[in-house]
Protein backbone atom coordinates (compact mmCIF):
# COMPACT_ATOMS: atom_id res chain seq x y z
CA UNK A 1 0.00 0.00 0.00
CA UNK A 2 1.74 3.34 -1.06
CA UNK A 3 1.80 6.53 1.68
CA UNK A 4 -0.35 8.20 -1.43
CA UNK A 5 -3.24 5.25 -0.61
CA UNK A 6 -2.92 5.52 2.94
CA UNK A 7 -3.21 9.50 2.32
CA UNK A 8 -6.11 9.22 0.21
CA UNK A 9 -7.98 6.62 2.63
CA UNK A 10 -7.47 9.11 5.76
CA UNK A 11 -8.79 11.44 3.93
CA UNK A 12 -12.06 9.79 2.68
CA UNK A 13 -13.04 9.57 6.59
CA UNK A 14 -13.52 13.20 6.38
CA UNK A 15 -16.10 12.72 3.76
CA UNK A 16 -18.11 10.53 5.91
CA UNK A 17 -17.84 12.20 8.80
CA UNK A 18 -18.68 15.56 7.35
CA UNK A 19 -22.30 13.84 5.37
CA UNK A 20 -22.78 12.06 9.22
CA UNK A 21 -22.43 15.46 11.28
CA UNK A 22 -23.24 17.42 8.73
CA UNK A 23 -25.28 15.93 6.12
CA UNK A 24 -23.55 17.99 3.31
CA UNK A 25 -19.87 18.62 1.99
CA UNK A 26 -19.40 15.10 0.38
CA UNK A 27 -18.73 16.60 -2.90
CA UNK A 28 -17.09 19.33 -2.09
CA UNK A 29 -14.33 17.58 -0.28
CA UNK A 30 -14.47 14.19 -2.53
CA UNK A 31 -13.34 15.86 -5.75
CA UNK A 32 -10.16 17.49 -4.58
CA UNK A 33 -9.09 14.56 -2.91
CA UNK A 34 -9.78 12.37 -5.57
CA UNK A 35 -7.81 14.68 -8.08
CA UNK A 36 -4.84 16.28 -6.11
CA UNK A 37 -4.25 13.60 -3.71
CA UNK A 38 -5.12 10.40 -5.76
CA UNK A 39 -4.47 12.33 -9.05
CA UNK A 40 -7.56 11.11 -10.75
CA UNK A 41 -8.40 12.73 -14.74
CA UNK A 42 -11.43 15.67 -13.59
CA UNK A 43 -14.34 13.85 -15.13
CA UNK A 44 -13.27 10.50 -13.54
CA UNK A 45 -12.97 12.02 -10.22
CA UNK A 46 -16.33 13.36 -10.45
CA UNK A 47 -17.88 10.42 -11.40
CA UNK A 48 -15.84 8.54 -8.79
CA UNK A 49 -17.14 10.96 -5.91
CA UNK A 50 -20.65 10.48 -7.04
CA UNK A 51 -20.62 6.96 -6.20
CA UNK A 52 -18.72 7.49 -2.65
CA UNK A 53 -21.02 10.36 -1.81
CA UNK A 54 -23.74 8.18 -2.97
CA UNK A 55 -23.08 5.04 -0.94
CA UNK A 56 -22.08 7.05 2.05
CA UNK A 57 -25.47 9.38 2.04
CA UNK A 58 -27.28 6.30 1.73
CA UNK A 59 -26.01 4.10 4.49
CA UNK A 60 -25.58 7.18 7.07
CA UNK A 61 -29.52 7.69 6.19
CA UNK A 62 -30.24 4.77 6.91
CA UNK A 63 -28.10 5.21 10.77
CA UNK A 64 -30.24 8.43 11.09
CA UNK A 65 -33.42 6.86 10.49
CA UNK A 66 -32.47 4.61 12.92
CA UNK A 67 -32.88 6.99 15.47
CA UNK A 68 -35.41 8.93 14.28
CA UNK A 69 -33.71 11.70 11.95
CA UNK A 70 -35.01 10.80 8.23
CA UNK A 71 -38.56 12.03 7.45
CA UNK A 72 -38.75 9.65 4.47
CA UNK A 73 -41.53 11.20 2.81
CA UNK A 74 -40.18 14.76 2.64
CA UNK A 75 -36.53 13.58 1.46
CA UNK A 76 -38.17 11.51 -1.15
CA UNK A 77 -40.34 14.01 -2.70
CA UNK A 78 -37.84 16.59 -2.15
CA UNK A 79 -35.40 14.09 -4.05
CA UNK A 80 -37.32 13.78 -7.15
CA UNK A 81 -37.97 17.49 -7.54
CA UNK A 82 -34.12 18.00 -7.30
CA UNK A 83 -33.22 16.05 -10.14
CA UNK A 84 -35.22 17.64 -11.75
CA UNK A 85 -34.21 20.55 -11.36
CA UNK A 86 -30.96 19.82 -12.04
CA UNK A 87 -31.30 18.39 -15.39
CA UNK A 88 -33.08 21.69 -16.45
CA UNK A 89 -29.97 23.46 -14.37
CA UNK A 90 -27.65 21.00 -16.40
CA UNK A 91 -29.19 22.22 -19.67
CA UNK A 92 -29.10 25.87 -19.01
CA UNK A 93 -25.09 25.26 -17.32
CA UNK A 94 -24.03 24.42 -20.95
CA UNK A 95 -24.65 28.16 -21.93
CA UNK A 96 -22.87 29.85 -19.00
CA UNK A 97 -19.36 30.50 -18.35
CA UNK A 98 -17.64 28.12 -16.27
CA UNK A 99 -16.21 30.94 -14.42
CA UNK A 100 -19.17 33.10 -13.44
CA UNK A 101 -21.13 29.38 -12.28
CA UNK A 102 -18.39 28.79 -9.90
CA UNK A 103 -17.91 32.67 -8.77
CA UNK A 104 -22.87 32.54 -8.58
CA UNK A 105 -21.60 29.30 -6.34
CA UNK A 106 -19.68 30.48 -4.07
CA UNK A 107 -21.37 33.73 -3.35
CA UNK A 108 -24.24 31.45 -2.74
CA UNK A 109 -22.61 29.49 -0.16
CA UNK A 110 -21.29 32.68 1.76
CA UNK A 111 -25.32 33.81 1.57
CA UNK A 112 -26.46 30.41 2.89
CA UNK A 113 -23.22 30.24 5.33
CA UNK A 114 -24.67 33.50 6.97
CA UNK A 115 -28.14 32.44 7.46
CA UNK A 116 -27.07 29.54 8.98
CA UNK A 117 -24.43 31.04 11.23
CA UNK A 118 -27.24 33.80 12.00
CA UNK A 119 -30.54 30.98 12.34
CA UNK A 120 -33.52 32.01 12.75
CA UNK A 121 -34.80 35.28 15.13
CA UNK A 122 -38.99 34.54 15.29
CA UNK A 123 -38.54 32.58 18.67
CA UNK A 124 -41.99 31.82 17.66
CA UNK A 125 -41.03 29.55 14.45
CA UNK A 126 -39.73 26.52 16.96
CA UNK A 127 -38.33 23.78 14.45
CA UNK A 128 -40.53 21.01 14.44
CA UNK A 129 -39.88 16.88 13.13
CA UNK A 130 -43.15 16.72 10.87
CA UNK A 131 -43.07 15.90 7.35
CA UNK A 132 -43.50 19.08 5.35
CA UNK A 133 -46.44 20.35 3.07
CA UNK A 134 -45.71 18.28 -0.29
CA UNK A 135 -45.77 21.40 -2.40
CA UNK A 136 -43.63 23.34 -0.20
CA UNK A 137 -40.83 20.32 -0.61
CA UNK A 138 -41.38 20.57 -4.15
CA UNK A 139 -40.97 24.10 -5.01
CA UNK A 140 -38.00 23.97 -2.84
CA UNK A 141 -36.42 20.94 -4.67
CA UNK A 142 -36.62 22.66 -8.12
CA UNK A 143 -34.98 25.43 -6.97
CA UNK A 144 -32.02 23.72 -4.81
CA UNK A 145 -31.83 21.01 -7.95
CA UNK A 146 -31.81 24.47 -10.65
CA UNK A 147 -28.76 25.73 -8.58
CA UNK A 148 -26.87 22.33 -8.04
CA UNK A 149 -27.47 21.18 -11.39
CA UNK A 150 -25.90 24.91 -12.99
CA UNK A 151 -22.82 24.03 -10.73
CA UNK A 152 -22.75 20.51 -11.08
CA UNK A 153 -21.90 19.86 -7.09
CA UNK A 154 -24.51 17.40 -4.76
CA UNK A 155 -26.61 20.25 -2.77
CA UNK A 156 -26.15 19.34 0.97
CA UNK A 157 -25.31 22.53 1.82
CA UNK A 158 -28.43 23.94 0.69
CA UNK A 159 -30.59 21.08 0.87
CA UNK A 160 -29.59 21.31 4.70
CA UNK A 161 -30.68 25.12 4.87
CA UNK A 162 -33.45 24.84 2.93
CA UNK A 163 -35.29 22.32 5.77
CA UNK A 164 -33.93 23.82 8.37
CA UNK A 165 -34.48 27.29 8.19
CA UNK A 166 -37.04 27.81 4.84
CA UNK A 167 -39.14 24.05 6.19
CA UNK A 168 -38.10 24.86 9.92
CA UNK A 169 -36.96 21.06 10.63
CA UNK A 170 -35.02 20.90 13.11
CA UNK A 171 -30.84 20.53 11.75
CA UNK A 172 -30.39 16.59 13.19
CA UNK A 173 -33.55 15.71 11.17
CA UNK A 174 -32.42 18.20 8.57
CA UNK A 175 -28.93 16.43 8.37
CA UNK A 176 -30.56 13.16 8.43
CA UNK A 177 -33.25 14.30 5.72
CA UNK A 178 -30.75 15.33 3.51
CA UNK A 179 -28.68 12.44 3.13
CA UNK A 180 -31.84 10.93 1.47
CA UNK A 181 -31.98 13.55 -1.52
CA UNK A 182 -28.08 13.60 -1.72
CA UNK A 183 -27.88 9.46 -2.30
CA UNK A 184 -30.54 10.32 -5.15
CA UNK A 185 -29.14 12.99 -6.87
CA UNK A 186 -25.73 11.08 -6.65
CA UNK A 187 -26.58 7.55 -8.00
CA UNK A 188 -28.84 9.52 -10.75
CA UNK A 189 -25.57 11.56 -11.96
CA UNK A 190 -23.25 8.69 -11.68
CA UNK A 191 -25.97 7.02 -14.22
CA UNK A 192 -25.55 9.29 -16.30
CA UNK A 193 -21.44 9.69 -16.02
CA UNK A 194 -20.43 5.80 -16.73
CA UNK A 195 -21.42 6.51 -19.65
CA UNK A 196 -18.55 7.98 -20.81
CA UNK A 197 -16.63 7.35 -18.19
CA UNK A 198 -14.46 4.17 -16.74
CA UNK A 199 -13.43 4.42 -13.12
CA UNK A 200 -10.93 2.07 -11.23
CA UNK A 201 -13.50 0.32 -9.30
CA UNK A 202 -10.56 -0.73 -6.42
CA UNK A 203 -9.82 2.20 -5.56
CA UNK A 204 -13.37 3.84 -5.42
CA UNK A 205 -14.37 1.04 -3.49
CA UNK A 206 -11.50 1.69 -0.83
CA UNK A 207 -12.42 5.24 -0.14
CA UNK A 208 -15.92 4.38 -0.38
CA UNK A 209 -15.52 2.36 2.75
CA UNK A 210 -13.35 4.85 4.88
CA UNK A 211 -16.15 6.97 3.73
CA UNK A 212 -19.02 5.49 5.48
CA UNK A 213 -16.36 4.43 8.48
CA UNK A 214 -16.65 7.88 9.30
CA UNK A 215 -20.33 8.36 7.86
CA UNK A 216 -20.62 6.34 11.29
CA UNK A 217 -19.12 8.65 13.61
CA UNK A 218 -20.62 11.10 12.43
CA UNK A 219 -23.96 9.99 12.47
CA UNK A 220 -22.96 9.40 16.07
CA UNK A 221 -22.09 12.90 16.69
CA UNK A 222 -25.43 14.33 15.04
CA UNK A 223 -27.69 13.01 17.61
CA UNK A 224 -25.31 14.75 20.25
CA UNK A 225 -24.40 18.48 19.59
CA UNK A 226 -26.96 20.53 20.32
CA UNK A 227 -29.04 22.11 17.78
CA UNK A 228 -27.37 25.92 17.49
CA UNK A 229 -23.77 24.60 17.48
CA UNK A 230 -24.43 22.12 14.99
CA UNK A 231 -26.28 24.62 13.06
CA UNK A 232 -23.32 27.41 13.22
CA UNK A 233 -20.60 24.99 12.86
CA UNK A 234 -22.48 23.85 9.35
CA UNK A 235 -22.20 27.54 8.63
CA UNK A 236 -18.88 28.45 9.66
CA UNK A 237 -17.84 24.92 7.05
CA UNK A 238 -20.01 26.07 4.55
CA UNK A 239 -18.60 29.73 4.58
CA UNK A 240 -14.99 28.53 4.37
CA UNK A 241 -15.42 26.52 1.80
CA UNK A 242 -17.33 29.36 -0.06
CA UNK A 243 -14.36 32.09 -0.03
CA UNK A 244 -11.72 29.32 -0.72
CA UNK A 245 -13.84 28.65 -3.65
CA UNK A 246 -13.83 32.76 -4.45
CA UNK A 247 -10.15 32.88 -3.90
CA UNK A 248 -9.46 29.95 -6.24
CA UNK A 249 -12.00 31.61 -9.27
CA UNK A 250 -11.15 35.32 -8.84
CA UNK A 251 -8.67 36.79 -10.74
CA UNK A 252 -5.28 37.25 -9.20
CA UNK A 253 -5.42 40.77 -7.69
CA UNK A 254 -9.26 40.11 -6.72
CA UNK A 255 -8.79 36.94 -5.19
CA UNK A 256 -5.90 37.79 -3.04
CA UNK A 257 -8.21 40.43 -1.42
CA UNK A 258 -10.82 38.11 -0.80
CA UNK A 259 -8.27 35.79 0.73
CA UNK A 260 -7.03 38.58 3.04
CA UNK A 261 -10.30 40.20 3.77
CA UNK A 262 -11.37 36.71 5.01
CA UNK A 263 -8.01 36.05 6.93
CA UNK A 264 -8.80 39.36 9.02
CA UNK A 265 -12.68 38.99 9.53
CA UNK A 266 -11.44 35.16 10.93
CA UNK A 267 -9.00 36.97 12.99
CA UNK A 268 -10.97 39.49 14.23
CA UNK A 269 -13.75 37.09 15.01
CA UNK A 270 -11.27 34.72 16.90
CA UNK A 271 -9.97 37.74 18.90
CA UNK A 272 -13.70 38.72 19.58
CA UNK A 273 -14.82 34.82 21.05
CA UNK A 274 -11.75 35.00 23.19
CA UNK A 275 -10.83 38.09 24.62
CA UNK A 276 -13.62 40.41 24.45
CA UNK A 277 -16.45 39.54 27.23
CA UNK A 278 -19.48 40.69 25.80
CA UNK A 279 -18.43 39.60 22.50
CA UNK A 280 -22.09 39.06 20.22
CA UNK A 281 -20.61 36.15 18.90
CA UNK A 282 -21.12 34.18 22.06
CA UNK A 283 -24.87 35.07 21.87
CA UNK A 284 -27.22 31.86 21.88
CA UNK A 285 -28.98 31.77 18.59
CA UNK A 286 -32.54 31.37 18.83
CA UNK A 287 -34.58 28.71 17.22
Amino acid sequence: MTVTLVLTLLLSVLIGLSLGLLGGGGSILTVPILTYVAGLDPKEAIAASLFVVGVTSAVSAVNHARNGRVKWRTGLVFGAAGMAGAFLGGLAGGYIPGTVLMVAFALMMVATSLAMIRGRRNSTAAPHDGELPVGKVVAEGLVVGLVTGLVGAGGGFLVVPALALLGGLSMPVAVGTSLVVIAMKSFAGLAGYLTTVSLDWALVGAVTVAAVAGSFAGARLAGRIPEAALRKGFGIFVLVMGVFVLVQELPGAAGTAVGITAAAAGAAAAVCWFVVPRCPLRTPLTA
